[in-house]
């Protein structure tokens, strides 16, 4: 009787041990999705992960077709040794070293690539993940939807066309208001802070919730338009509006509009929650060179070789600050000394370079003065130990461009 039972002791022990495996199988994207997110911010090494977003998350792709458009290259130029940033002499290698720099492009307006470089493992083939650079992508396919009636007007509230948002902290703010950060919604963006609104965002993220029910559990700070407080879930909210108002999910529409347009060399992809709602606030996935290319078409005024693909209007109001709280400078109302448009950055001057700008140090930086953009891709592994310029170094990356841009400015 005693050896029966150890022998069914140890059955049912290799049954648990099977069934644990099975179930370690199963939900193997789901557990190292929770090790990564879990890992942000935390000084861990990154690259390895930001190039195989597709393995922790569900997506979606947006397919090329058509001719690639080519990217002539041109006279290379060759980086200055340094950059000077508010009187401090930095080393442009150095920087690029411990930014975690894994791609650096710069393009003329014509397409011609005067500089194209990869690091730490990556190519002119590999899908990088945008960060909040796809902030932009969502700010274009807004003025799409405008130009084309879907959405009526910038100042309509976001609850005509996302009634899921009615009695929440988004009822009564416009698309604008999200649009340009000033939805007065209560929010915190501390990345080293594991208890702020972001911190919490990611989690339910990595858990599979859905990011709709996540927004509806926010409250009211402000009036809306009176501040800009940088807040992913303002452009997270405007993806349910596209979708809505389009019938097609920000994926599918940027396909249809942006993507099938401008030749773009490679599909992209879109990291989606578990409801397959898409990352409104940054996932979107693409090579160096296609990033460029969303670049160029900014820089030329949202027009792709005569095809108007993004409204000129758009692009221009786009970088260009309308309210107090959105111009450069120090201010109470602002939560940040650079301005800011329709979800672009204005890192200087109202009338100067404007960038698209991603956490870990992703950025298309667009130069008409000097006819340039400048992408760069990164897993800077420092980025938000702390809630400053000491980790983020995002000031310090536009001077670099700064001093890029003069460079290629001079070149034949």
């Amino acid at each position: 009787m005693r050896l029966g039972a150890g022998r069914i002791a140890l059955a049912v022990l290799a049954v648990i041990v099977v069934g644990v495996a099975l179930f370690g199988v199963a939900k193997w994207r789901e557990i190292n999705r929770g090790r990564f997110v879990s890992s942000m911010f935390s000084g861990v090494e990154q690259v390895d992960r930001f190039r195989d977003m597709d393995s922790y998350f569900p997506v979606r792709a947006f397919q090329r077709s058509g001719p690639v458009s080519v990217l002539p290259a041109g006279s290379k130029i060759t980086l200055p040794e340094t950059f000077d940033w508010y009187g401090e002499t930095r080393e442009i290698a150095s920087f690029l070293d411990e930014t975690d720099t894994t791609g650096l492009l710069v393009a003329k307006g014509d397409g011609t690539l005067v500089y194209e470089k990869y690091w730490r493992g990556n190519d002119a083939d590999t899908r990088w993940i945008s960060w909040s650079v796809g902030k932009s992508f969502i700010s274009a396919l807004v003025g799409i939807a405008i130009e084309e009636g879907k959405i009526a007007s910038i100042g309509d509230q976001l609850v005509k066309y996302a009634p899921e948002l009615e009695g929440t902290a988004y009822d009564g703010v416009t698309v604008m208001d999200a649009l340009e950060m000033s939805s007065g919604v209560a929010w915190n963006e501390d990345y080293s802070d594991p208890e702020s609104d972001i911190a919490h965002f990611g989690r339910a993220l990595a858990l599979g919730d859905s990011m709709v029910d996540f927004a509806k559990t926010l409250k009211r700070k402000h009036e809306p338009g009176t501040v800009n407080y940088y807040n992913s879930m303002d452009a997270q909210v405007l993806g349910l509006v596209l979708q809505n108002a389009t019938g097609m999910s920000p994926s599918e529409y940027l396909e249809k509009k942006i993507w099938s347009k401008i030749g773009a060399e490679h599909d992209g992809y879109w990291v989606l929650d578990d409801t397959g709602t898409e990352l409104a606030a940054g996932g979107v996935n693409m090579t160096l060179r296609d990033y460029a290319r969303f670049g160029l078409l900014y820089l030329n005024e949202g027009s792709w070789h005569g095809e108007q693909v993004v409204p000129a209007d758009w692009v221009k109001a786009s970088h260009t600050p309308d309210a107090p709280q959105l111009m450069p400078g120090e201010q109470e109302i602002s939560d940040t000394i650079w301005g800011y448009g329709y979800l672009w950055w204005l890192p200087r001057e109202v009338d100067g370079p404007y960038a698209a700008v991603g956490i870990y140090n992703q950025f298309i930086y667009v130069d008409p003065a000097h006819d340039l953009v400048i992408v760069k891709t990164s897993a800077n592994s420092d980025y938000g130990q702390t809630n400053d310029e000491t980790s983020w170094r995002e000031d310090e990356t536009v001077a670099l461009f700064e001093a890029i841009a003069e460079t290629a400015g001079t070149a034949n």
